[in-house]
């Protein structure tokens, strides 16, 4: 039986995902969850044999939660269920450690075959994205200057994350279980070393770096 958590933060998605995959005589959905840290957390607890992740979540983003996923449960595999098929976004789930890449608007099966590969930590990329489109993206990447967010530490992502979404540096405390006066250290930090001046530069930031949706 492969063991599955759901993470989306539409509560619709989430059902329909979920009575698909337990049609299916060898997959169990033991969890599901709408945020990212709270998906953190339920991994930590459950351990599950695969994670099926939205990147555009709540409280932290998608690509690090599949980043942080690994250290916490090595042996949870993540298959990314999103709408977003830029190669950007595959490429960068890929190298934080996702195994699967699976488009919203791919079939049922796309999805099953994607989980299957996953719990054995094979890589699976739904139609039309393939491996070569990627590593082409990839080494024109490589070309790139060095990225700034890469220097951030893990609370600092959290802190941008939340920043980003309006909370005040009260809110980001109670949130993360921290002093205010540490929110407004790791807050000043972040926009430092992004070269951030002002709350609309964050927004802006984030709403570029794919950390928040754009509103439709």
């Amino acid at each position: 039986m492969i063991t599955i958590l759901l993470a989306d933060d539409h509560h619709i998605v989430r059902q329909g995902v979920r009575a698909l995959l337990e049609a299916e005589p060898d997959l169990k959905v033991v969890a599901e969850t709408g945020d990212g840290l709270e998906t953190l957390r339920t991994i930590e607890r459950l351990k599950p044999n695969v994670l099926v992740l939205d990147l555009m979540m709540p409280g932290l983003n998608g690509l690090e939660v599949v980043r942080r996923a690994s250290k916490l449960s090595p042996h949870t595999h993540t298959v990314v269920l999103s709408m977003y098929a830029d190669e950007a976004y595959v490429l960068e789930a890929l190298r934080n450690g996702a195994v699967g890449y699976v488009l919203k608007d791919s079939s049922a099966t796309d999805l099953v075959k994607a989980i299957r590969e996953a719990a054995i930590g094979r890589r699976y990329l739904s139609p039309p994205l393939s491996d070569r489109a990627i590593e082409a993206y990839r080494e024109r990447a490589a070309a790139t200057a060095v990225d700034r967010y890469e220097t951030l530490t893990a609370r600092e992502r959290e802190v941008l994350h939340l920043a980003a979404e309006g909370y005040t540096n009260a809110e980001i405390a109670a949130r993360l279980g921290i002093s205010q006066r540490t929110a407004e250290t790791h807050r000043a930090h972040l926009m430092r070393k992004l070269g951030l001046h002002t709350q609309a530069d964050l927004i802006r930031y984030a709403l570029r770096r794919g950390i928040i949706p754009m509103e439709d």
